[in-house]
């Protein structure tokens, strides 16, 4: 058995490591120049900041340990478990404790990439029709890519929002010390993180993610929003010092939540943070969970006892 898994996102990786780890072989093909998917770090000026997940939470016990073996390894690092929350344009922000938040000095693309060193990786190489064979393949991407590829009915039926990752670079640093915010009810921005802050060096550089209604119209130029991005975040924070800016698009950035660890139909599966609340502990369950599968599926192949 060789299983395809596509896609080098969180739940690929996940997949394909536990694969190996337990001695069948995986070959990972991604689309991208670097894995990761959005675990996503961009490099600006000699630095990464952070532009998909904002941060990494965990409450399942196999997770913390995958996180507590990044910490030790100097990968991870717990950041805070309070936030700030605004409640409507112009509100007074207030903070909100919650679970405690993990971010990556080395920008959490480093995770991505400790997840898939050794695994038998091809990058930059796009999958356009799934191959003719009777091994496990695993559509490790967002429901709407894995419709071009598959007519796998829970693919179907995921449904995902859009929205534009902006990292704004100031000359220095100007705002209130804060470590990042949920903006609610805002008819542009919907969370604001301090990059510096998360990242541990202090770097005057902050990153806003959209709503999905204000992202949609600027799908096909992200860059045009860099203005209206740059006024939401200074009237927020009630900055002057005008930023440089990138604005990233993330066309699939967050799904509605479905049931289950994993779709399959045949032979093929689909993995991803849609299975469960929408985010990167849910991805690395949803790989794991099929990798999992397949192993048992193998079991059942080879030991006439377990059929």
């Amino acid at each position: 058995m060789n299983v395809l898994v596509v896609g080098a996102g969180i739940a690929g990786l996940a997949c394909a490591r536990e694969l190996v780890d337990a001695g069948i072989p995986a070959r990972v093909v991604e689309r991208g120049r670097v894995v990761g998917g959005r675990l996503a770090s961009k490099r600006l000026d000699g630095r990464y900041a952070d532009i998909g997940a904002a941060y990494l939470t965990a409450d399942d016990p196999s997770f913390r340990g995958r996180l507590d073996g990044w910490r030790i390894a100097g990968l991870a690092r717990p950041w805070t478990d309070t936030l700030l929350a605004f409640d409507g344009v112009g509100a007074t922000p207030h903070p909100t404790t919650g679970p405690m938040r993990w971010s990556a000095p080395g920008g959490l693309r480093s995770l991505a990439e400790d997840l898939a060193r050794g695994l038998d990786l091809t990058l930059d190489h796009e999958i356009t029709s799934l191959p003719a064979q009777s091994d496990p393949i695993v559509l490790a991407m967002p429901g709407p890519e894995a419709r071009l590829l598959t007519a796998l009915a829970a693919a179907r039926e995921q449904r995902w929002s859009p929205a534009l990752a902006a990292v704004l670079t100031y000359p220095e640093r100007v705002w209130a010390d804060f470590h990042g915010a949920f903006v609610n009810d805002h008819p542009v921005l919907a969370t604001l993180c301090d990059d510096g802050d998360r990242r541990g060096d202090r770097a005057p550089v902050l990153v806003a993610h959209s709503t999905g209604a204000f992202a949609q119209p600027h799908l096909a130029d992200p860059a045009g929003a860099a203005d209206d991005l740059a006024t939401a975040v200074a009237e927020l924070l009630r900055i002057n010092d005008k930023p440089h800016v990138y604005v990233h698009r993330w066309t699939w950035a967050q799904p509605e939540p479905r049931t289950g660890l994993f779709a399959q139909e045949g032979n093929v599966y689909l993995a991803g943070d849609a299975f469960g609340r929408p985010r990167v502990q849910t991805a690395w369950l949803s790989g794991r969970a099929v990798a999992r599968a397949i192993l048992q599926r193998t079991r059942q192949r080879t030991d006439p006892l377990e059929n």
